[in-house]
């Protein structure tokens, strides 16, 4: 017996299930499944994002429909038109083997004549945006006076986006004998509303703790100028070559700003926000999707209902009002069972709040420093070094080695190497040389908070030949390292997981025991060097940050730092770059 089957689910399910791939359910499903199959009862189930919470709702609800009848017989209501396609599309691969079973996606942007006419067709199950439902509703479009179960999914996104009174409107033309199945990341008070107004004493299911943020999320704060907020972010993405992220911004207009200022920059950015015609936000949701697009500048109604599982970093280039919002921001990462950093730029007078938000989510910030050029310069040189050591040979080179070997003649292999990477990385080093430390004096003060740092000045780092292409990121580095130096967990901190490489730091009196321990040391067969990193980065105890995917290129501070049309990097028809350089 599989493990989804042990939940109660039907062999059509179980068929669609093997179909997916997928082996093992999720907390949130291995809790909610069996109760929704089971009883006939209501639940309210507290869940990050990223948990499986379709599937949780999904395979109870196909299983119970009747397939038979073509009355609409399950409502699901959804913050925004990119969720609402995804749970459609997610149902319909779960119900692929439920013969005359159909689901149909309300919402607004496209055609109300064509989606109504996909409902007169026969659809047991509606996903639907509340605007466009209560539209049809008064359209009489379609028709939920019958349906036997409701799904307030993302909740709290829901409300926050102003959707209350839609809500209450469509819900009451449900009848009140239905079962109502509310999924929600927080529980606010105007959840709690929802929840006693509409539900009778439903089971509550809480995965993780109420209201706290996903354990796979690291949060980190860096504390700067006012003036140097833009810098800031510019140094966070070229400390992280392959950065994959959302940034969020508090309106819209500072959110095209910065998306502008970045492209002019040379990042591979692109703006989301409410001033997007549909059309154009599409071509930035797919770009994104793709990752030809590496920095994604958002508002947070705008990010409603973005589910891409591979984000990097959330950057909170400011913070929002409400703590419940940064629990979404910071949701958007560490998806999947996957790491995750979520920083924050603040300024000292912001401080008070990253304690506020611990308190609520539960975990603890890392104080950590904006880095320095030439800390960036060393990581960027490691990394362009990976990325020719994993570049395939174009055969076609073959046929020019004869003249190139000419032109090169009398270079020794050394002198060849240096070239090679002074090509590009001299560049980076010109601008990065002379600029300015961005880290405020009273950088990770963070006055009235009883979290202990660890001094910088008695730290040291180290560089480790082992990253992501190994299977590493930032929790698992760190378990290894302290699994084979026999380490406590703070011992180890500020660990730094790149592609093919990796930094991380201890405090000064274990240098010897780490140098001594990775001589000769092997795993699998291949040696595992560490090295006293030659520009060492202080940060919080703790501390960890990973990154992963493409390059969105190279930055710098207060101007543009461009190669121009020759080989723009990150630009349309420019040259495809997993780095900066």
């Amino acid at each position: 017996m599989t493990k989804f089957e042990a939940l109660g689910l039907d062999k059509p399910l179980l068929d669609a299930i093997s179909d997916l791939g997928f082996e093992t359910p999720s907390e949130v499903q291995e809790k909610s499944i069996p109760v929704l199959l089971q009883d006939d009862t209501d639940l309210v189930a507290l869940a990050q994002t990223g948990t499986g919470k379709t599937a949780a709702f999904g395979f109870p609800m196909i299983q119970k429909i009747h397939a038979e009848s073509r009355t609409t017989q399950g409502l699901i209501l959804s913050p925004t038109r990119e969720l609402c396609l995804q749970i459609t599309n997610e149902l319909k691969l779960y119900s692929k083997y439920v013969k005359g079973l159909n689901t149909v996606a309300i919402y607004g942007g496209a055609s109300i004549t064509e989606q109504a006419r996909q409902i007169k067709r026969g659809a047991q199950i509606v996903v639907a945006t509340p605007g466009r439902m209560k539209d049809m509703i008064g359209r009489g479009m379609v028709d939920i006076s019958k349906i036997d179960y409701c799904v307030l999914d993302e909740a709290d996104e829901m409300l926050n986006m102003g959707f209350y009174e839609d809500i209450k409107d469509i819900l009451s033309n449900t009848p009140k004998e239905k079962f109502t199945w509310l999924f929600s990341a927080t529980m606010p008070k105007e959840v709690a509303l929802i929840a006693k107004k509409f539900m009778h004493n439903p089971v509550e299911i809480t995965v993780g703790t109420k209201n706290a943020g996903a354990t796979t999320v690291q949060h980190e704060y860096y504390v700067v100028g006012g003036r140097d907020r833009y810098s800031a972010l510019k140094r966070l993405a070229d400390a992280n070559p392959d950065i994959f992220s959302v940034v969020f911004c508090r309106t819209k207009r500072d959110t095209q700003k910065v998306a502008e200022k970045l492209i002019e920059d040379g990042y591979n950015a692109g703006a989301l926000h409410g001033d997007l015609s549909q059309n154009q936000r599409d071509m930035v949701m797919n770009a994104f999707r793709k990752k030809q697009v590496q920095m994604l500048v958002a508002t947070d109604v705008a990010a409603r209902g973005i589910d891409v599982d591979d984000i990097t970093h959330v950057i909170n280039y400011q913070l929002p009002d409400e703590i419940e919002t940064y629990t979404h921001r910071s949701g958007r990462t560490g998806r999947a069972g996957k790491s995750g950093i979520s920083m924050v730029i603040v300024t000292r007078s912001e401080l008070r709040k990253i304690k506020a938000i611990e308190k609520k989510i539960q975990q603890n910030f890392i104080s950590k420093k904006i880095p320095s050029g030439m800390e960036i310069c060393e990581i960027q040189l490691y990394h362009l070094a990976s990325k020719i050591k994993q570049t395939e040979v174009n055969p076609e080179i073959d046929n020019y080695l004869p003249a190139i070997n000419d032109v090169l003649d009398g270079i020794d292999r050394d002198e060849l190497i240096k070239k090679i990477i002074s090509v590009e990385f001299s560049q980076f080093y010109n601008y990065y040389n002379k600029t300015k430390d961005l880290n405020s004096e009273e950088e990770g003060s963070k006055k009235g908070m009883d979290h202990e740092q660890m001094p910088s000045d008695g730290s040291v780092r180290y560089f480790i030949n082992v990253g992501e292409r190994d299977g590493y990121d930032w929790m698992s580095l760190k378990d290894f390292l302290r699994e084979t130096l026999g380490l406590e967990k703070e011992d180890v901190f500020n660990v730094d997981t790149k592609d093919s490489f990796s930094f991380f730091n201890t405090d000064a009196q274990l240098t010897g025991l780490i140098l001594e321990t990775f001589t000769d040391f092997k795993v699998d067969g291949r040696f595992i060097n560490v090295e006293v990193s030659k520009k060492p980065v202080s940060g919080g105890k703790g501390g960890r940050k990973r990154e992963r995917n493409r390059g969105h290129r190279k930055g710098g501070d207060n101007k543009s730092f461009k190669k121009g049309k020759k080989g723009g990097f990150g630009k349309k028809g420019g040259k495809k770059r997993s780095g900066f350089f």
